[in-house]
């Protein structure tokens, strides 16, 4: 009677330390793109002209799906509670894409699609997508890489934009983000011409 009672009470005990996982967020923050692509319009690519982009590359803070906060010049820290849907860096791609197929009309391929005929290759590295605590700005930091299908020649090019944001909370910094990383995808947008 004893080795059951025992048994029951390790349990019981035990059941107190395991865990599933962290309670969820109450949302989870992704990017509205400005221009959307028309629903329904056929688009074509003559060889060479299709654009591809790629998931941009991203250091140690952005590989997450936590918001950084940059406090000071050597520190960061993670926004409470503000949780991506998907990684930063996906999540810009797919706006990349969204903006440069609706503004300039070619056709925009995504990383699983532009093997066939590229033309056109976008890639690059997201440098920050967060909060500068300092200034209270949502800042997005792209180095974009572009290379043309056939060429050897490579062409770099620094864009970043940075938005006010009244409070360091979720929803703000959130909608502050998305702003800047619209206003980035329209100047990579202008530069591919």
């Amino acid at each position: 009677m004893i080795k059951p009672v025992l048994a029951l009470a390790a349990t019981v005990a035990l059941s107190g330390c395991i865990s599933f996982g962290a309670a969820p967020p109450p949302s989870l923050l992704t990017l509205s793109p400005a221009s959307i692509v028309p629903t329904g319009k056929p688009m074509s690519a003559a060889p060479g002209q299709a654009i591809a982009v790629l998931v941009p590359r991203v250091p140690a803070a952005l590989a997450s799906t936590r918001v950084p906060v940059q406090s000071t010049a050597t520190e960061i820290a993670y926004l409470k509670d503000a949780v991506w849907a998907d990684a930063p860096n996906r999540l810009f791609e797919r706006l990349l894409e969204e903006t440069i197929g609706a503004k300039t009309g070619r056709v925009v391929l995504g990383p699983r699609d532009y093997s066939g005929d590229p033309g056109i290759r976008l890639s690059g590295e997201l440098q920050n997508f967060g909060l500068d605590a300092r200034t209270m700005e949502a800042v997005v930091t792209y180095d974009a890489v572009l290379q043309r299908d056939g060429s050897t020649e490579v062409t770099t090019r620094r864009f970043e934009a940075r938005v006010p944001v009244s409070e360091a909370k979720p929803g703000p910094v959130g909608r502050g983000i998305s702003d800047a990383a619209n206003k980035v995808a329209d100047e990579v947008t202008a530069w591919l011409g």
